[in-house]
């Protein structure tokens, strides 16, 4: 099975080129829409085309607790440095290993240290 990864705007494009590298479908969303556009926009593109969001911005786990959304999964990096110079062997290596429960429907959140994993769709509790 193979991911299909939207990039969020808060990302180089060149994570595009990484991804697709290691085996991904890529796109960056300022390829497919309104550089501009609210958060709740890409977040509708990603489930209606069947593509995760990779991402650097909270938001999107707010957004997914708030809707109870069953989709799109969510990889979140909460790290300093977001370059993929810098992440691409980790992001890469847990895109992989995750590949099952965000295929189904997660929300995986990383930084420099650890990284979790919440199956959709989010409870409040």
């Amino acid at each position: 099975m193979t991911l299909r990864i939207l990039v969020d705007m808060n990302l180089s494009p060149s994570w595009v080129e990484f991804l697709r590298q290691a085996g991904f479908e890529a796109e960056h969303w300022f390829r497919v829409g309104a550089t501009n556009a609210p958060d709740s926009e890409l977040f509708a593109w990603a489930r209606d085309n069947n593509y995760i969001v990779f991402t650097h911005d909270l938001d999107f786990g707010a957004l997914l607790a708030a809707t109870h959304a069953v989709s799109p999964s969510v990889f979140q990096i909460r790290t300093d440095d977001v370059s993929p110079e810098s992440l691409a062997p980790r992001a890469l290596d847990l895109l992989r290993r995750f590949t099952p429960q965000l295929a189904s429907g997660a929300l995986v959140v990383v930084d420099e240290m650890r990284e979790r994993v919440r199956i959709l769709p989010l409870d409040n509790n």
